[in-house]
């Protein structure tokens, strides 16, 4: 358990499907059993892993930084889910 106060402990603690998600992914990247995509949208890098559902951790859709805050901010119809992932 986090003893710490800070924004993002806090966030931590309110979101433990996220941050296990989150976690997911860092381990998965670094055991290479996932690797970093470029942007679906306009195929740049750096990428954030994007998850349209929490409880699969590792499915998860690669946005530069711009469009994974629109997609936050606009809603998923903004660039909706491909079939083939």
């Amino acid at each position: 358990m986090l003893k710490t106060d800070t924004r993002q402990a806090n966030w931590r603690r309110s979101n433990p499907g996220k941050y296990d998600a989150y976690l997911a992914v860092q381990r998965a990247l670094k055991a290479g059993e996932l690797k970093k995509q470029t942007c679906e949208v306009c195929g740049t890098e750096p990428v954030d892993a994007h998850h349209d559902r929490y409880d699969e951790p590792l499915k998860v859709r690669w946005l530069c930084r711009r469009h994974h805050t629109r997609l936050h901010h606009y809603g998923e119809d903004m660039f909706p889910i491909r079939s083939a992932f």
